[in-house]
């Protein structure tokens, strides 16, 4: 059973592969001052570089936690999301309000994907 780290640190790893699934620890803002939708979209910027420096890409989601500071932030935050995902190729999603580790930041993702088959 092969595991394989990126960008590990004392606390956790940025993304780890196992079994052809990649799992991605919480991904922020680049700018914690921004408005949500810089916020989102520099976060799913984030997303898609580590997901391809893992072998995979956005197309092969399984499943995104979405945590906002404020639900009124929701709609924004989707027109974003609704922009980035891949049509027909949306993740098993949940997205929920919660106290942010900075009280600058908006929101954070945490993500599964697949590798696809021809990196196996």
């Amino acid at each position: 059973m092969r595991i394989e780290r990126h960008e590990v640190g004392a606390r956790m790893s940025r993304a780890v592969i196992h079994n052809d699934t990649i799992y991605l620890c919480g991904q922020v803002a680049e700018d914690r001052k921004a408005d949500i939708t810089d916020q989102t979209e520099t976060m799913l910027a984030k997303v898609d570089a580590l997901l391809e420096a893992a072998g995979s890409d956005r197309h092969h989601l399984l499943s995104a936690t979405l945590y906002l500071k404020d639900m009124t932030l929701f709609e924004a935050m989707n027109r974003v999301w609704d922009a980035w995902v891949p049509e027909g190729k949306a993740p098993a999603r949940a997205c929920v309000e919660a106290r942010m580790a900075s009280p600058e930041l908006l929101v954070e993702i945490s993500v599964v994907a697949a590798l696809p088959a021809t990196s196996s």
